[in-house]
């Protein structure tokens, strides 16, 4: 069975430190322009260099979710990066991630903008039909916020000011709340997440339980569509939720809510959303599912230059697409992050990254982490080798072929530990070395994929439904 090569430590793990010391951030982000003239110069304006042969299928269908986060496809298509490479897109704005789900396996859509733990679930049958799905492209780090409303939000700084005074905020003060309704025999609060394997599930459960909150028992959780969230929180049928955005920013600016803490704050720089498409599709359609990469790659490559992204703005606001103000949309795309009305924005260059560090790359060790909340919050009921599904659906082989097609570097391994960093750092293991950001838990946990065991035995909130000895067995 696949194992995942050990890293004894984030010393001398498989990624290291560069020689030659810690890249800024800020050298990161210029670095962008450098590697968008290296993909010109490979791939000039017109046509993918390589002609339209070998395209399997020319005019595809894409879903996506109205969040900022599907912005790689809507700016491939709108600014010709699909066209460029012998692609004749059309995006079909979709209202829900299970019907992303269900018309991706049906065929229905050629591909999607998916959660990043959805085609590992299609793959194990998790919540649905099993089918295998892979994805050889990670669309974004970050994105996601945990907002709640004004009236739980003064009751949280009433009971614990000093809890709320820090950040990251964490659940402590929450916590506090929740005991107080039960001993006065109060129903369970409410918050929402928009599916049962999305990243927004992970994180929310995951700041609950750091603060000994047990999301099964102690609160009500519900799945909503992201464009549905505001209504709901202004209407008093949920008490706070997790989502992208701009619908934490639109809570926000309309004086209804508050948002806590961003999943940056709970996880930096992890994958956020992937794209998508059936295992069957990609063995039929292999050019064009490189082609679409590639197309990606460069999408992503040139809506990280920060001279570029109030015109994204301007493109993913439209109704098409997300379908909110512009001066929403571009409170996170641009950098900053309101956490309070009539607070002013904060400085947050890292809430949506799109291509830095390496951010398409679809690391095979992130999939494992997915895999590990699965099993915890009883998800995963039966024995399944970690390692072995991320290889199947992590698809790091294909990401690779097309990056090096575009000249782009990419990683040389497909693990990495998490947790240890807290700058920047630089990724020796690449074909060139890559600037990375810092990827710190909230709380202080590190996570290497080589001992998914011992991680899981390591929470003390949890739900699993697998027979701990036979799911060690299946990943010796």
């Amino acid at each position: 069975m696949s194992k995942v090569p050990s890293l004894p430590n984030s010393s001398k793990s498989a990624v290291r430190h560069d020689r030659r010391g810690i890249l800024k951030t800020g050298a990161a982000i210029a670095g962008t322009a450098a590697l968008l003239s290296a993909i010109k110069a490979v791939t000039p304006a017109g046509a993918w260099a390589a002609g339209t042969d070998g395209i399997e299928k020319p005019k595809l269908n894409l879903g996506f979710i109205p969040l900022t986060d599907c912005a790689p496809l809507v700016v491939a298509s709108e600014k010709g990066f699909f066209k460029k490479h012998s692609l004749d897109v059309t995006l079909s704005k979709e209202a829900s991630w299970a019907n992303i789900r269900d018309k991706v396996m049906i065929g229905a859509l050629d591909g999607a903008h998916m959660l990043a733990g959805m085609p590992l679930a299609a793959s194990l049958g998790i919540g649905a039909i099993k089918q295998a799905t892979v994805t050889g492209f990670a669309m974004d780090l970050n994105g996601n916020a945990i907002t709640v409303s004004t009236a739980l939000y003064e009751r949280m700084m009433e009971i614990d000011p000093e809890a709320m005074k820090k950040r990251p905020i964490s659940a402590a003060a929450l916590k506090k709340v929740i005991d107080a309704d039960k001993k006065a025999g109060n129903e369970p609060l409410t918050f929402a997440m928009v599916f049962p394997v999305s990243t927004h599930n992970y994180e929310l459960r995951y700041w609950m339980a750091s603060a000994g909150i047990d999301p099964d028992e102690d609160i009500r959780l519900i799945v909503i569509p992201p464009p549905q969230m505001v209504a709901n929180l202004q209407a008093g049928n949920i008490q706070g939720y997790c989502v992208g955005e701009p619908w934490n920013a639109r809570a926000v600016q309309a004086g209804i809510g508050r948002t806590l803490v961003t999943n940056y704050d709970i996880w930096n720089n992890k994958i956020e959303k992937v794209f998508g498409v059936s295992q069957e599709w990609a063995d039929g359609n292999p050019n064009t599912h490189k082609a679409l990469i590639r197309a990606l790659i460069e999408t992503a490559a040139w809506m990280d230059e920060p001279g570029n992204r109030m015109e994204v703005v301007e493109i993913i606001s439209q109704k098409a697409y997300v379908n909110a103000p512009a001066d929403v949309v571009k409170m996170s795309m641009t950098g900053t992050f309101q956490y309070a009305p009539k607070e002013p924005a904060l400085p947050m260059p890292d809430f949506n990254v799109f291509h830095r560090y390496a951010a398409n790359f679809p690391w095979r060790s992130q999939a494992v982490w997915y895999l590990t909340q699965m099993a915890r919050w009883g998800q995963i009921e039966n024995p399944v080798n970690f390692a072995k599904t991320a290889e199947a659906v992590f698809r790091t082989d294909i990401y690779r072929d097309a990056a090096k097609e575009l000249g782009v570097p990419y990683p040389t391994v497909d693990w990495k530990s998490e947790g240890a960093r807290a700058e920047p750092w630089t990724l020796a293991d690449a074909t060139q070395p890559i600037a990375m950001g810092p990827d710190r838990f909230l709380d202080g946990r590190t996570f290497d994929p080589a001992k998914p065991m011992d991680y899981l035995r390591g929470f003390e909130v949890s739900k699993l439904k697998i027979d701990m000895a036979a799911l060690a067995e299946a990943n010796v």
